[in-house]
């Protein structure tokens, strides 16, 4: 089965290969027998298994399993003869069919191979192969994608076009069973088969969604599926059931519809859709066709339409007069909103969420293009037939019917259609493909035209009054518009200009199909049939009114309404026509009509135009007769000869001949322009012509100039080149003159060609002269030649060569030419080129495009400056009204509030809520409240009440209408907005204004009229509750009765109170009132009269009464009258009187007098010091009755903060009652209860002696101690218990250590003290009592102290401690002086003079600890040994900082620092190496320098790295610079420095002379090295410069020598400069090595 594309017919073929056509209403209209692809293997040799239509509906494809696809031409109408016009043979069976695009077919075969068939070149090709049975084949949507199913399951896409998806091809999946039942959906794919499960899958063959039917065992295999043309339903074939899956985009997923379900059915074979989605039908086993409606809503609209949504983006519209049907779709799949069918009945305007469609209903041509919702506030307007007008938010959107793309927007306050013009393609032009036009107004004064093609401005018109209504011509060239004070006006838009024709105007029209204006001023009837000469008009007198116009079968009329009557006047026609033509360019028909006419004013005005035109278009026998017909015999003889000259050169050379040189040349005569005609004649080599033509009109002198130029040529045959020249020159035979000068006189070419160029210029050449300046090196002439030429790019080539100053003016008016072209990135290139930044904002400030100006603006131009040039512009725009332009401007400068300010003074509030909800939301709701108020004021409640509502303040609204008697308004906006009673509320009000008996109604019709008494009562007006309760519920009297009561007694008014509850019926509530208020006598009398039984109460309530004042017999009485004694036992009680409550209850109530003694003891325990009284005084009881166990519990029980006297004695007095009267164990028991409660009061003493009373000896001492009463404890002690005396000590040590006195510890536990000091940090005074101890006590805390002083980075004050206090060689201490050795020789700032004293401490420190370390058991172990090493390494650092204060020592503290790198195992490598070889460099020993910092370098990387893997020490073989040295945690040298250091050994290592190696000494070995590399000799070390001691050297004592020059030139340095940091070098040599040799002078 298969439905066509036109949804006009519907195909069926049956299981004899017969195709069946139907109509649309299921008529069948028509049947053709199908072909076998061989006759002689018979009708019953294939099966039919795909059909389908053409998209163009008029042939009919069909797939047999004989191997062949046939293409039948059904024609158009019905009984068309049946052709077969195309036959494609293949080589297995089709099995599946479509027709998916014109001229494609798509195939699948039972080989596997999904194949194409093209209709136009009978051929076909396959498009890919599987290697399993085509069992389905489906198109998606757009049939620009087809999917084949195949027997094994697999489903593949193919896409012709993927129209931007990019969504794979190929295999896409395989499903479970063979998919018979395959659809492409819009969202997904949908596959089902024998396995009873239809699949959904994504777009990339992800399953989605899964329908598993395997468990109903009334379903069976799906045979066939169909996806609705809109792509969003798909329907399932079973056996007796349709299955229906729509798809939610809000979901998206499949929802399952209900099923189709019809008995006796059987198997569905075929599904097909109906190309509109209106039907379904389905074709079964049997042989049956059912047809299904589908539609998910049917609507009538004004009884004209019928509109059927047949899917949730497909609607069918129906005329229902003419029976035409239009299809609504959305391209994109997105649900259909509300159809609306607008302007006369004609055009369709329907809404999704996301785009808007638009449809000509009577040209079927549709739209639908990009919208984004705007609530429905659009304006549409179908004025004009070809395209929509739509208003919305200050800006026109136009849609061309038929285009998906939005034709033009622009932004515009002005709504009316009178002032909006759009022409589309209305009148084709000679030449002009598309022609779109739109003229609207910018502001009330202004017009803008645009070109809708091109998108961009045309021109922009300025008036000086209020325009009011405008209309271009058919072509767009010219404006007509006119302005308030009803003058009307012309505008050509080519040539800018604007022409005031009629200065009253009450009507004016273009006639249609023409240019041809008609117009009323005042009583006459005005017509221009000739537009281009506007004064040329022809005037008929009126006597009525123009009301209309019409064109119809060749004829024109105005049609004019006087009084009762409408009489028309007839137009010209002929005239009409003429204008037509000469638009249309055909001048031969112009002409032909004008020869018809008689000679007046308007037809000599059309004969010149056509005249002009016709020169113009070269159109010369037309120019020839229009001058004949004007009488310009001249002109026309002359054009005559023209046009004979124009004919021979056709002849011989093909053509129309204008182009022959002579033609030209009597043309620009015939223009006057003889300078081109001479130019023409010259170019032609003809000088004699010209001169004949100059002879002929006797131009003389420039008949001689062209003889100069002929002489030239005489001149120049006999040799004479000057002359030549001359005379070129003075013919303006410039060519010539170039080309002569070129080989003559080469410096005079230029000259030459500056002349040339005049010329040309001179003769309106511009174009021709530039290049002619150009040679001239006139840059500045050809500037202006390319301008005045219009020649734009070649003038801005020949600008950028140009000096910037010179070009700056021509840059801006090339940019304003640009500009006007809207050409808006060139202008603004060209406007900064020439330094006019502030004319090209100014361009986009006009152009409307604030965000490309104010970018612009920011780069040259302040913000402040930006912000104050952008707010006067929007105030501008402001007062001209062009308020979306100002809001524009303030947003950009980020002024909103501006904005606001200024749509609040308009009174434009839309505006300005938009604004205050996108800038300031936390404003919105006030902004809402204030703009309600100010409406409220105005009386414009409705807007008010939208204001108010959006501000949530539904309360404030009712009030308004309340106030404003506006019941209704104010009963719905609360039973719409208000919480669930408050419109109860409002309905009750307005009944109370109202009263009486339209109260009752209004509440009844309501059904409020009891809740309306209940509220009347609850809020106090009970006037209108007894109105409404007297007039329509009596019942409820006495309730209002004891509401009023109550009320009354609430304000005081007891008197009118009693009479109402006695109204009410409830004299008891009037008893109580009073006794309430004790008037005891007023509620006495009310009792006695109404209500006996209240009398008791009265009494009871004085009594009260009368216990609250304290007057308790009072009381008393009152409540044995009411015999009421237990409510005296519990007033008493309440009041703490417990000997009362027991007194009247002994006398009263005797029984339960047990019961209130337990009570009252139990009370007094719980109550503490409250019911101390009570337990004293039960205590007192039981001790006067001899229960002194009881007493004694009650004294204990006794509790009284407030009084500690009184606690204190009962506390005694229990305790002196147990001891007297209490056995053994008892007392015991009593006085540890007692005792410790006397310590918390701190009565130690007392407690003290309770416990010593009982021999508690040790609990009585810690009661002293508790007391801090040392001194009684310890006599207690020594008394009682001499063993407990150090108990008591060692408690006082701790009481001492905790209260941290300290000085009186001194003299109990001297190192607990030292302790404490230590802990507090004191340790000035630690010390201070440490040296008063041993020894080892003072270094056991200097060495606390050191280590202290360590972690916090104060070496130096640690270092400063043992030069105070020695060293001592113990080797608990070793590690201190370790670390203190490492902090100094890591610390910075250490290799310099000042640094001396700091060494000179260490070392002498180490010097201490060495000398003890001698005499200790640690002598010449490894830990002396590194001691000794450090010792030197010291000795060293401090000897050079020594010298470094002497100038002439440099070399000896050069040598030092080199020496200390044999130590680099003690010291940080890096900070050596860097110290050693600046120190070299310093003293110019630059190999040296160069190898020491090198390795630095390389130190420096590998502690970037953390690793010496990669270090080499090539350069330190046979020395003793030790090899395996620690890596530094960390830089110790700045990066400042390194970069000094590398750019140094960089330059260095350039330098050839440079030897990157150690300087060697006589033993061939390095010279700081001490031990020799042949002999492996060791030296010892110089003690002044590190350096081995080789030869001549001075002996201080064995092992420790100095090289002789090195020591006398150091002694003799110290002597000539006192070097104080030098003699003490001196001295500690002297204590270190014991002596030294004598010199010859003494220290000063």
């Amino acid at each position: 089965m298969a439905w066509s594309a036109s949804s006009a017919r519907f195909a069926v073929c049956t299981a004899e290969r017969v195709v069946l056509l139907y109509d649309e209403q299921g008529e069948r209209r028509d049947k053709f027998s199908t072909k076998p692809a061989d006759a002689k293997y018979g009708r019953k040799s294939y099966v039919v298994k795909g059909m389908a239509f053409s998209p163009d509906s008029t042939k009919l494809a069909i797939g047999q399993t004989d191997n062949v696809v046939y293409v039948y031409r059904i024609g158009e109408e019905w009984g068309d003869k049946k052709v077969i016009c195309n036959k494609f043979i293949q080589t297995s069976a089709v099995t599946c069919l479509l027709w998916p695009a014109e001229h494609i077919i798509v195939f699948g075969l039972a080989e596997g191979k999904v194949r194409l068939a093209n209709t136009k070149n009978n051929k076909s090709s396959t498009i890919y192969g599987t290697d399993s049975y085509v069992v389905s084949l489906t198109s998606n949507v757009s049939g620009k994608g087809i999917l084949s199913g195949h027997a094994d399951g697999t489903i593949v896409r193919f896409f012709f076009d993927d129209e931007g998806s990019g969504e794979s091809q190929g295999k896409l999946v395989v499903h479970p069973c063979p998919p018979y039942a395959l659809a492409w959906a819009s969202s997904s794919i949908v596959a089902a088969g024998c396995d009873k499960k239809i699949v959904a899958y994504g777009k990339e063959g992800s399953v989605i969604q899964t329908f598993d039917y395997s468990r109903d065992s009334s379903e069976k295999e799906f045979t066939t599926a169909a996806t609705s043309p809109s792509g969003q339903s798909v329907v399932v074939g079973s056996y007796d059931r349709l299955r229906v899956l729509n798809w939610s985009p809000r979901r998206s997923a499949w929802e399952e519809g209900k099923p189709k379900e019809i008995a006796h059915l059987y198997t569905i074979t075929a599904l097909a859709w109906k190309r509109d989605g209106s039907r379904i039908c389905a074709g079964t086993l049997c042989g049956g066709v059912e047809q299904f409606d589908c539609c998910l809503r049917k609507t009538i609209y004004k009884n004209k339409f019928e509109i059927t949504y047949v899917g949730p983006s497909q609607v069918i519209v129906k005329n229902l007069s003419t029976g035409t049907r239009v299809v609504l779709k959305s391209q994109y799949g997105y649900e259909i909103d509300e159809v609306k069918i607008l302007g006369k009945d004609r055009y369709l305007v329907a809404h999704t969420s996301d785009t808007l469609l638009l449809g000509d209903v009577s040209s079927n041509k549709l739209s639908e293009v990009a919208w984004q919702g705007s609530g429905g506030n659009e304006k549409f307007f179908f004025d004009n037939e070809n395209v929509c007008m739509i208003f919305n938010a200050g800006e026109l959107t136009l849609v061309e019917y038929g285009s998906n793309d939005i034709l033009g927007s622009v932004r515009t306050e002005f709504v009316n259609p009178h002032l909006v013009s759009v022409r589309i393609n209305e009148r084709q032009q000679r030449g002009v493909d598309e022609n779109k036009r739109l003229a609207y107004l910018i502001d009330i004064k202004t017009i803008a035209t645009v070109d809708l093609v091109g998108g961009y401005n045309t021109g922009t018109i300025s008036h000086d009054s209020r325009i009011d209504w405008l209309e271009l011509n058919e072509t767009g060239h010219k404006l007509l518009f006119r302005d308030k004070k009803m003058r009307l006006q012309l505008y050509d838009i080519e040539s800018s200009t604007k022409t005031t024709i009629l200065n009253y105007c009450s009507y004016v029209q273009w006639v249609p199909g023409s240019d041809v204006v008609v117009a009323q001023n005042r009583n006459s009837l005005c017509i221009w049939y000739n537009i281009d000469a506007p004064e040329r008009v022809t005037m008929f007198p009126l006597k009525g009114d123009i009301v209309g116009l019409e064109r119809n079968d060749g004829k024109t009329e105005v049609i004019v309404s006087e009084g009762v009557s409408t009489v028309p006047y007839t137009l010209d026609e002929g005239l009409i026509e003429f204008g037509t033509a000469i638009d249309d360019g055909d001048y031969h028909r112009a002409a032909a009509f004008l020869e018809t006419l008689e000679m007046s004013t308007e037809t000599e005005a059309m004969w010149k135009t056509l005249s002009r035109l016709a020169l113009e278009a070269r159109q010369l026998h037309i120019a020839e007769r229009c001058f004949a017909a004007l009488g310009n015999i001249a002109k026309a003889r002359f054009l005559h000869e023209t046009n004979v000259i124009a004919d021979q050169a056709a002849q011989e050379h093909g053509g129309d001949g204008t182009d022959h040189y002579l033609v030209r040349a009597r043309l620009a005569m015939l223009d006057k322009n003889y300078k081109l005609a001479e130019m023409i004649f010259l170019e032609q080599n003809a000088p004699e012509e010209a001169m004949d033509m100059y002879q002929e009109l006797h131009m003389w002198d420039e008949c001689i100039e062209v003889a100069k130029a002929k002489a030239g040529d005489l001149f120049e045959k006999v040799g004479n080149p000057r002359k030549a020249l001359e005379c070129y020159g003075k013919g303006s035979a410039f060519l010539k003159a170039v080309e002569l000068a070129r080989l003559a006189f080469p410096a005079e070419v230029v000259k030459l060609e500056e002349a040339w160029g005049d010329y040309l210029v001179q003769q309106k050449q511009l174009d021709a002269a530039i290049n002619h300046y150009i040679e001239a090196r006139c840059s500045i002439k050809a500037l202006e030649a390319a301008l005045g030429a219009r020649q734009w790019k070649k003038a801005i080539y020949i600008l950028d060569l140009q000096d910037k100053q010179a070009a700056a003016k021509y840059y801006l008016k090339i940019a304003q030419h640009y500009a006007a072209l809207q050409e808006y990135q060139v202008a603004e290139e060209l406007y900064i080129k020439g330094g006019q930044t502030k004319d090209a904002i100014d361009m986009y400030t006009q152009a409307g495009l604030w965000e490309q100006a104010h970018k612009l603006a920011l780069k040259c131009m302040s913000r402040e400056e930006v912000a104050v040039l952008y707010i006067t512009q929007a105030q501008e725009m402001e007062k001209q009204g062009k308020y979306k332009e100002a809001e524009r401007l303030y947003i950009t400068v980020n002024e909103p509030d501006l904005a606001i300010t200024m749509y609040k003074k308009c009174k434009m509030y839309d505006e300005m809520v938009c604004l205050v909800a996108k800038y300031h939301k936390d404003l919105l709701g006030d902004t809402h409240l204030h703009l309600g108020k100010e409406l409220e004021a105005e009386g414009r409640l409705q807007e008010a009440e939208y204001h108010y509502l959006q501000a949530k303040d539904w309360k404030t609204t009712v009030n308004m209408y309340r106030v404003n008697d506006m019941w209704e308004e104010a009963y719905r906006v609360a039973k719409a907005y208000g919480g669930v009673n408050s419109h109860k509320h409002v309905a009750y009000l307005w009944a109370k204004s109202l009263g009486g008996e339209a109260a009752v109604k209004l509440l009844s019709k309501f059904e409020l009229l009891e809740m309306a008494i209940d509220h009347a009562t609850d809020s106090g007006a009970f006037e209108f509750a007894f109105e409404l309760a007297r007039l329509s519920m009596k019942q409820k009297m006495p309730d209002i009765h004891l509401k009023y009561a109550m009320f009354l007694e609430d304000e005081g008014k007891f008197e009118e109170a009693e009479g109402e509850f006695i109204k009410a019926g409830k004299p008891k509530e009037a008893v109580l009132m009073f006794v309430h208020n004790q008037n005891w006598d007023a509620a006495q009398r009310v009792a006695e009269a109404h209500d006996p039984d209240s009398v008791a109460d009265v009494l009871v309530g004085q009594a009260q009464f009368a216990f609250e004042q304290r007057e308790f017999q009072k009381a008393e009485a009152f409540l044995l009258r009411a015999q009421r004694p237990e409510l005296a036992i519990k007033y008493y009680k309440e009041a703490g009187m417990w000997s009362e409550a027991l007194r009247i209850c002994k006398e009263y109530m005797p029984g339960r007098l047990g019961e209130l003694q337990e009570e009252c003891g139990r009370e007094a325990g719980k109550k503490g010091s409250s019911g101390a009284e009570g337990l004293l005084e039960q205590a007192r009881e039981w001790e006067r009755s001899g229960e002194y166990a009881r007493a004694v519990d009650c004294y204990l029980k006794v509790r009284d903060p407030s009084n500690s006297v009184l606690a204190e004695k009962c506390l005694l007095k229990a305790a002196e009652l147990a001891v007297k009267f209490l056995d053994q164990s008892q007392s015991m028991e009593v006085t540890r209860t007692v005792a410790p409660q006397l310590v918390a009061m701190k009565k130690y003493s007392m407690a003290a002696e309770l416990y010593l009373n009982l021999d508690l000896i040790q609990e009585a001492i810690d009661a002293f101690i508790e007391g801090e009463e040392w001194s009684k404890a310890k006599h207690t002690a020594k008394e009682f218990d001499p063993r407990s005396e150090e108990y008591v000590d060692q408690r006082y040590k701790e009481y001492l250590k905790k209260q941290g006195k300290v000085d009186s510890l001194v003299g109990i536990d001297v190192m607990a003290a030292l302790d404490i000091y230590a802990k507090q940090e004191q340790w000035e005074k630690c010390l201070e009592v440490a040296a008063k101890q041993s020894y080892q006590v003072l270094h056991k805390y200097v060495a606390l102290y050191a280590t202290h002083l360590i972690c916090e980075g104060s070496w130096d004050k640690a270092l400063h401690l043992y030069v105070q206090h020695g060293a001592p060689a113990s080797p608990q201490n070793f590690n201190i002086y370790k670390r203190l050795f490492v902090e100094m020789v890591n610390a910075p700032g250490m290799n310099c003079a000042e640094a001396y004293s700091s060494w000179a401490e260490l070392r002498d420190v180490l010097l201490t600890l060495c000398e003890n370390l001698v005499k200790s058991s640690e002598a010449n172990t490894a830990a002396h040994e590194e001691f000794e090493r450090m010792l030197l390494i010291s000795h060293y650092c401090a000897t050079r900082s020594a010298m470094q204060g002497l100038k002439q020592l440099d070399t000896v503290a050069a040598q030092l620092s080199i020496s200390l790198l044999r130590h680099t195992d003690l010291l940080p490598a890096d900070k050596a190496f860097y110290e050693a070889g600046m120190a070299a460099k310093a003293v110019s020993w630059e190999n040296m320098a160069f190898v020491f910092l090198n390795h630095f370098l390389d130190l420096s990387d590998a502690i970037e790295e953390g690793n010496l893997d990669s270090l080499d020490h090539s350069d330190f073989q046979q020395t003793d610079i030790p090899f395996e040295v620690p890596l530094p945690a960390h830089q110790h040298v700045p990066e400042e420095q390194r970069e000094e250091v590398r750019d140094w050994v960089l330059t260095v290592s350039m330098d050839q002379r440079l030897e990157q190696a150690l300087p060697q000494d006589e033993r061939s070995t390095y010279e700081a090295s001490l031990v020799a590399a042949g002999t492996g000799v060791p030296s010892l070390p110089c003690m002044l410069t590190g350096y081995p001691v080789l030869g001549n050297k001075i002996e201080l004592r064995p092992g420790r020598e100095v090289k002789k020059d090195a020591w006398y030139k150091f002694v003799m340095a110290v002597k000539t400069s006192h070097s104080p940091a030098g003699q003490d070098v001196i001295e500690f040599l002297r204590r270190w090595c014991g002596g030294l040799p004598s010199t010859s002078f003494s220290f000063q």
